[in-house]
């Protein structure tokens, strides 16, 4: 079987877990843990940075480090993984779901500020929901499948309504915008270092920004609140650490960071120019203003073709492709948030197709995929 997403632990992983093991140091505590923050500071050309048990964590400490607070409204794009909703909510605060645009799949814009101008109104110098009265709090664009979103269009809307801004960057490390990095665009942004992400730590997250303010307290709260080496605790805090394991696992994956985002961008590159000129498919986006990560590739659908059926036929082929995110606002737990229209998130979705993006796929393996994508269609 060709996986749709496999992790590429050829490097020095062993050799770093090996020295874990040698150490003891295997928990929160370790030299790795400090040495990784270091590098993803380095690799996305931010200030400051600090890891985290997962990208859930990561955005749950970052809502919480700009103060949103319970029952507040956060906007959000309805087009995401669901986690970016819950670390809403774990905020006690509620989403506030809004479109994408058709040609970034990233949080449109133009929708945000018609809804914001329609739906919200200043008071105090802060920002309320007019009908339910609850202050909104903070903007968290996506930067779906590594695109980053339309940020400058974006960042101008929260500064007309004094709001941060969290980017969702979890699968966009190694991503430009505007031919710079991603690492200082928004007041915090977040990673996320899944089994399934361009970079891996088995699991694991980081914030980074340029408000060191930010971090402090996002690292504060993520280490249990803790006051020195003392069982002194001044918050409620919560047990997000990152493991020495978990990093040393990381550590060894950034040395190979632009290896492997390049890999990602040539599997795009492939699957476009051999499949091309294909009757009833198109390819995920391209904008002018960035320069996506391309944590997966694969094809949009015609109405004539289900994903669901293309998947069955690849899979008899030794091919695993997916599905991928059924919009928030379609899922149980959130149909009933406040939101916008969802012209694109709505006819976009079921049409989507990942294909396999395995930054250690070969040559040989690509080839297979596109005969079979070639015969289906």
């Amino acid at each position: 079987m060709i996986h749709l997403a496999e992790p590429n632990l050829t490097g020095n992983e062993r050799k770093y877990l090996n020295e874990c093991i040698d150490t003891t140091f295997v928990s929160s505590v370790g030299a790795f843990v400090s040495k990784f923050e270091e590098e993803v500071v380095r690799v996305t050309e931010a200030d400051f940075g600090t890891a985290v048990s997962s990208g859930t964590a990561g955005l749950h400490m970052a809502l919480k480090a700009v103060g949103v607070e319970k029952d507040e409204l956060v906007c959000i794009p309805s087009f995401t993984f669901i986690a970016t909703a819950n670390a809403v909510m774990h905020c006690g605060a509620q989403p506030w779901l809004i479109d994408i645009a058709k040609d970034s799949w990233t949080m449109d814009p133009d929708v945000l500020a018609q809804e914001l101008q329609e739906k919200a109104e200043v008071r105090d110098g802060k920002v309320y929901h007019k009908s339910s009265g609850k202050r909104i709090a903070a903007i968290m664009p996506v930067y779906t499948l590594g695109m980053p979103a339309d940020m400058d269009k974006i960042k101008r809307i929260a500064a007309e309504y004094h709001l941060p801004v969290v980017a969702d960057a979890a699968a966009a490390i190694g991503a430009r915008y505007k031919g710079n990095n991603i690492g200082k665009i928004a007041d915090v942004t977040v990673f996320s270092f899944n089994g399934n992400k361009t970079i891996t730590c088995g699991g694991g997250g980081a914030l980074v920004s340029a408000n060191q303010q930010i971090i402090e307290k996002a690292h504060h709260l993520a280490t249990t609140a803790r006051c020195g080496i003392e069982y002194e605790h001044d918050m409620v805090g919560y047990n997000y650490r990152m493991t020495n394991i978990q990093a040393a696992v990381g550590c060894a994956q950034l040395e190979r960071v632009d290896e492997f985002v390049e890999k990602k961008k040539y599997i795009r590159e492939y699957y476009s120019k051999h499949l091309s000129g294909i009757k009833d498919i198109s390819f995920f986006p391209e904008v002018e203003w960035a320069e996506s990560a391309c944590w997966f590739s694969g094809l949009v659908l015609s109405d004539k073709y289900e994903v669901k059926k293309v998947c069955e036929l690849l899979k008899e082929k030794g091919i695993e492709a997916r599905t991928f995110w059924k919009p928030v606002h379609q899922q149980k737990p959130y149909v009933n948030e406040e939101r916008s229209e969802m012209k694109v998130a709505d006819n976009l979705w079921k049409h989507v197709l990942t294909l396999p993006s395995s930054t250690g796929i070969t040559e040989e393996e690509l080839e297979q995929v596109v005969k079979a994508i070639k015969e289906i269609f």
